[in-house]
């Protein structure tokens, strides 16, 4: 069975993968696997630029964010904004345990306007709390206007 978690139809959130997943999002439609993992960050992590050659050698586009436990920023919230919307399909985020992935998704959603309650639904549907993030979702939802 996939670990692959739906989080919406366009998003996808995943613990670390490995060379097999990467066939497996392929099959899936995927257009873009983003590594939400510092590099190094356990000694059993395979690494993202090995990860990165499979996903292009099977024609899926391949974004590093790490993200450490030290918290997001700004640019990293834009990076994942932006990597989604120029997506050609579907994204799978992965990092440890899909937590940051998901995180970072739902402050990228929030930075472009989305509610934050639907964020947190959406979140919440595949297994994921955005709780500790959401005053900073509060936050960017209200700059954006939403």
């Amino acid at each position: 069975m996939s670990k692959f978690r739906q989080v919406t139809d366009t998003f996808w959130a995943s613990p670390q993968i490995d060379l097999a997943d990467i066939a497996e999002a392929q099959a899936r439609g995927f257009a873009l696997i983003v590594n939400n993992r510092p590099e190094g960050e356990a000694d059993d992590q395979l690494p993202g630029s090995e990860i990165e050659t499979a996903a292009r050698a099977v024609g899926l586009d391949y974004l590093a964010i790490p993200v450490t436990h030290s918290g997001f920023s700004e640019d990293q919230v834009r990076a994942m904004a932006d990597a989604i919307d120029a997506a050609a399909g579907p994204v799978l985020g992965y990092c440890r345990s899909g937590t940051r992935s998901t995180l970072l998704w739902s402050l990228a959603q929030a930075l472009q306007g989305r509610a934050p309650e639907a964020i947190a639904a959406d979140a919440a549907r595949a297994g994921y709390d955005v709780a500790p993030i959401r005053p900073l979702l509060e936050m960017l939802a209200s700059r954006s206007g939403a």
